[in-house]
């Protein structure tokens, strides 16, 4: 299905329902440079509906099917569309709430969920809480000034680059603070982070729990990398996820 955010960009997205008719769904936001078929989104898609709860994923701006170019792809923009995902559910009758991001779409998700307190469970996966300074750590001052003056930017996710990439990005999250805006999040929530994440520093994540006022809970896999790419880091990061969901979204 597609629908539109609140600038009117199309953005593409999938509502996957159990056999049962429930009020209970989470949304699901992938990470940078992935999309809405991300192996996570699938994954925790799976394990939800076998316990009766609907998922909805969408793309982000430029990425998946949804409207572009991504090179004019803002932090404000996906703050809107998964906004408008979630308005989109409520109105298809969907009560009961969850929301879970990746990485970027942690970020998504950590200023989203400190604006509505409807939300009855959050989930981040390895969220990058202060993409400035991961984008500064990741880059360092010369490919940061190279971006600045040339509009692109490595291909984080290892494939053939540059990706265009407006510098207005960085800019554009600055203005954000995801730690503030954690303090306002009425939703219990967990974070999931490997030890050996390889993109996104852990220090975030502990400081992020930190601000956090609401039930709450880390869980840091020894040996996991960003992208979780044992089969066991996997499987137990989906199952975590999950798991959070299905006992806060029963209650």
């Amino acid at each position: 299905m597609t629908f539109h955010d609140s600038a009117g960009h199309r953005t593409s997205g999938i509502l996957a329902s159990p056999d049962t008719p429930t009020d209970r769904l989470v949304v699901l936001c992938h990470g940078f440079l992935s999309n809405k078929n991300s192996t996570t989104n699938k994954t925790l898609t799976r394990l939800l509906l076998e316990q009766g709860i609907a998922t909805f994923r969408f793309d982000f701006f430029g990425q998946g099917e949804s409207d572009g170019p991504f090179e004019q792809m803002t932090l404000t923009t996906a703050i809107d569309q998964a906004q408008s995902a979630i308005e989109l559910m409520v109105t298809k009758g969907y009560r009961r709430l969850g929301l879970t991001g990746s990485s970027f779409g942690g970020l998504v998700s950590i200023l989203v969920a400190s604006r509505r307190p409807d939300l009855l469970a959050l989930a981040l996966k390895c969220p990058v809480a202060d993409f400035p300074e991961t984008l500064r750590l990741e880059f360092g001052d010369e490919r940061m000034a190279h971006w600045k003056q040339f509009n692109e930017i490595p291909n984080v996710t290892g494939g053939p680059g540059p990706v265009p990439l407006q510098y207005h990005l960085y800019e554009d999250c600055l203005t954000y603070d995801a730690y503030k805006a954690a303090e306002s999040i009425r939703a219990p929530t967990f974070i999931v982070q490997g030890d050996c994440d390889e993109l996104v520093p852990l220090h975030q994540s502990h400081r992020l729990i930190d601000a956090i006022r609401i039930d709450k809970r880390l869980e840091v896999l020894t040996g996991a990398d960003h992208g979780f790419t044992k089969g066991d880091d996997f499987r137990r990061m989906t199952m975590m996820i999950a798991d959070w969901f299905i006992d806060r979204l029963n209650k």
